[in-house]
């Protein structure tokens, strides 16, 4: 077959894998801290919770015969599948999945079919991408037959985000996706110490069952909101006042699960999300407001815009302790905020999973 040839069909379709790669990992929401684990803020603390839907990946490995391209990519989620080889110069369609590919590599004798999928809507602002980027590059390690640690992950797929690609990232989301748990993260950027956070057994079962995830109907982009605030906090130095309110709060949630007095934990979202919206107020968007004011009026113990806000993106509520309040919460934001509808999620205790199967 030709490089670069768009015939994705027969070579791939009719014949048996050799081995076949599977791996996933969760991602995060309730991060309280962010902003603090960037270049720019240098240092920083932050609590999160990593909870499923995640990334999923399907590595199916073949011998390079000259039959195929070198890659095969399949982005479930985007309907999309197309050929690639790994060294190819510029990005094509999927960048992180490509920059990921060219990073770890492809042994010379093998092809790939990568299939990369995820439940979670793109654009969530919950480490969706540090997801497929922590998952892949795991199968990618284990295809080399090399062992895959949750550190040497996580800071791979930093690496392929910031380095590679070029883009702007912090450290927390890809740290959940490895470690997985709920957390409190130390950063020296970009080196995060992860501490997995021993809590009540039925404060884990609360937060299962009262924590809500709510998709706001539209995939957040980062803006020109973003980059101001960057410009600001780098000129106001890792000190500031603002991402001193930010470290405190992540702090702050750690004292509280870990105590299991999950009324502290929601009053730690709420000043954490005021603490985003002091940063620039359209962070905290006018639809996440209109949301949090149903939660409010049906005793919701906190809530928090996830990620680094803005518009779209998605809020992750606390509950009343009272099932029927939860009910009746969800029922009225689906009545009330236009576009917005439940992500059901369950807490992850674990985080990257690698595993082989028989093809």
């Amino acid at each position: 077959m030709r490089r670069g040839s768009a015939d994705t069909s027969g070579p791939w379709d009719l014949a048996a894998p050799l081995r076949v790669i599977c791996s996933r990992a969760p991602m995060r929401i309730c991060d309280n801290g962010g902003w603090t684990d960037t270049w720019f803020a240098r240092r920083g603390r932050v609590f999160n919770i990593a909870v499923t839907p995640g990334a999923e990946v399907r590595l199916e490995v073949f011998a390079n015969d000259g039959r195929r391209d070198r890659v095969l990519i399949e982005a479930d989620n985007f309907g999309d599948r197309y050929a690639r080889w790994p060294e190819d110069p510029a990005w094509d369609r999927h960048p992180l999945l490509e920059a990921a590919t060219r990073r770890v590599g492809i042994p010379e004798a093998v092809a790939v079919r990568l299939s990369v999928r995820s439940d979670a809507p793109p654009g969530a602002s919950t480490g969706t991408s540090a997801a497929v980027s922590v998952a892949l590059v795991g199968a990618l390690t284990a295809l080399w037959g090399r062992a895959v640690s949750a550190g040497d992950s996580s800071r791979l797929a930093h690496d392929v985000e910031t380095e590679t690609l070029g883009w702007q990232s912090g450290v927390q989301d890809q740290a959940a996706a490895a470690w997985g748990g709920i957390n409190h993260i130390d950063v020296e950027y970009p080196r995060a110490v992860v501490h997995r956070l021993e809590v009540p057994e039925d404060a884990v079962e609360a937060l299962g069952s009262r924590l809500a995830l709510i998709y706001l109907g539209r995939s957040h982009r980062s803006s020109a909101v973003h980059e101001q605030v960057i410009r600001q906090l780098e000129g106001r130095g890792p000190d500031c006042a603002e991402l001193e309110a930010l470290r405190r709060s992540a702090d702050a949630a750690r004292d509280a699960v870990v105590a299991g007095d999950l009324r502290t934990l929601g009053e730690t979202f709420v000043e954490n999300t005021e603490a985003q919206a002091r940063l620039h107020p359209a962070l905290v968007s006018d639809q996440a407001r209109a949301l949090i004011a149903v939660a409010a009026r049906h005793g919701a113990a906190g809530w928090k815009v996830n990620g680094a806000g803005g518009a779209g993106g998605s809020v992750a509520i606390l509950g009343s302790p009272d099932p029927a309040d939860r009910e009746a919460m969800l029922a009225a934001i689906e009545h009330a905020v236009r576009g917005a509808r439940l992500i059901p999620i369950r807490l992850s205790a674990e985080g990257l999973r690698v595993s082989e199967q028989r093809p």
